[in-house]
């Protein structure tokens, strides 16, 4: 018998899962164990339209079939790590700065001003993501959630050529959906898990995080909605990534504001959730003509370091 088959027997027998909420579940993208493990109640209540107390039990018994919330030595988690790919960026001494490319597991955001290569970096790892493992890929598919109409397919083509790919290949490798608020954003991340199960997904990017929250949760009095629906946003895309082994890239805004910790007058938009959700941010920013410097700002278990590259036809190189 299949896993998929298996997952799907053990959500029946789970306990106060009928036939009918079983049926409801799966509609709504909890297709094993695991992922209503680590639901909350009341997302799952809303989901399969049951009470918040059913819904407790139902991801009690999840967890105790799932074995969450056991212990594991460093040693277990040690090997899990070894499972971790990366995915090169085009530039060695970007990957350097960053482990030896971006890691899959994790979320990498990105921010900086408007020109500073944020989406340049997304599109080449779109290409780079489909090359095997041997080149710096990851022999799969990428998702791309637009957000500001910033996907180029053109572009595309001209970094697909200069790794001598077929460019109508490479862009039917890269699977694009345009967000048109919020909501909107969050829905195409379940779509993506629905997906993700019909090719072999390894990247999934959002161009930009925080445009559509920023644009509509103005003023303080919005801000906890606006922050619990990123931080909502943010798990969700984390758990594609562990469930793919893929690498999650987000691009983000800045708020021009004086801050000594960046030494810069910019900063990220969508504050502390954002800032302790992403495994690693590196803050872009121009330099002369096609140069940029990438800063790591945050990482578990790197140092903090620059790296300077340049964008140009073929994309992101030395």
């Amino acid at each position: 018998m299949g896993k998929d088959n298996l997952d799907n027997e053990m959500i029946d027998k789970l306990t106060g899962v009928g036939p009918a909420t079983a049926e409801k579940l799966r509609e709504a993208g909890y297709v094993d164990v695991m992922s209503i493990a680590v639901s909350s109640p009341s997302e799952l209540a809303e989901a399969a339209e049951i009470g918040e107390a059913v819904a407790s039990k139902i991801i009690m018994d999840a967890r105790k079939q799932a074995n969450i919330g056991g212990f594991e030595t460093g040693a277990m988690l040690l090997e899990k790590r070894a499972k971790v790919g990366h995915l090169s960026s085009g530039s060695k001494i970007l990957d350097e700065l960053v482990g030896g490319g971006f890691e899959s597991q994790a979320i990498i955001e990105l921010f900086g001003e408007f020109g500073s290569g944020k989406t340049q970096i997304a599109h080449q790892l779109c290409i780079i993501v489909q090359l095997p493992k041997e080149k710096g890929g990851m022999d799969g598919h990428a998702f791309y959630i637009d957000t500001e109409n910033t996907f180029r397919p053109e572009r595309i083509v001209q970094m697909a050529e200069a790794y001598d790919l077929d460019a109508d290949e490479a862009l039917s490798k890269i699977h694009v959906a345009r967000a048109y608020n919020s909501n909107h954003q969050m829905l195409l991340v379940d779509k993506v898990k629905e997906l993700s199960k019909e090719v072999p997904a390894r990247l999934l990017v959002v161009d930009s995080l925080t445009a559509h929250f920023r644009a509509e949760y103005i003023g303080r009095g919005a801000l906890a909605d606006r922050q619990q629906k990123l931080n909502k946003h943010m798990h969700d895309l984390l758990r594609w990534g562990d469930l793919n082994n893929g690498v999650v890239c987000v691009t983000n805004q800045v708020a021009a504001k004086p801050d000594a910790f960046f030494g810069d007058p910019t900063r990220p938009i969508g504050g502390h959730i954002v800032g302790h959700t992403a495994t690693f941010r590196i803050y872009l920013r121009k330099s002369k003509g096609p140069k940029r410097i990438a800063r790591l700002i945050d990482s578990p278990h790197l140092p903090e370091g620059e790296a300077v590259f340049t964008v140009n036809e073929k994309g992101i190189r030395d």
